[in-house]
């Protein structure tokens, strides 16, 4: 009886070719938005030669802008970027300073 070891990859992140995560659905969006954007472009009757042009350019220029934020910010390094973009640089307080250690007799 042969047995058949399955599901070895079990809490760790989606891979392809050295994209990890968030940067492979990018990749995979960006290529096919790009390949619409080509498509639209020669339907609409640009010439063909500047819509392939237009296609390879965009497509390497999206390869290599996916693969370096990849090797830049890691795994999780993007999200983290976007959120500590989310956290107020400081905090104004506009209050005097006696007023924060007055008792407020109506919370006890």
């Amino acid at each position: 009886m042969n047995t058949y070891n399955i599901n070895k990859g079990i809490g760790r992140t989606v891979e392809f070719k050295g994209l990890k995560a968030q940067y492979l659905f990018l990749f995979a969006g960006g290529l096919l938005g790009m390949l619409i954007l080509v498509m639209i472009l020669y339907m609409t009757g640009v010439n063909s030669y500047l819509c392939l042009f237009i296609g390879i350019g965009g497509g390497s220029l999206l390869v290599w802008q996916t693969f370096s934020l990849n090797k830049k910010y890691g795994e999780h390094g993007l999200m983290k970027v976007g959120a500590n973009k989310r956290h107020p640089r400081y905090i104004i307080c506009r209050k005097p300073v006696h007023r924060y250690f007055k008792m407020n007799s109506k919370l006890y």
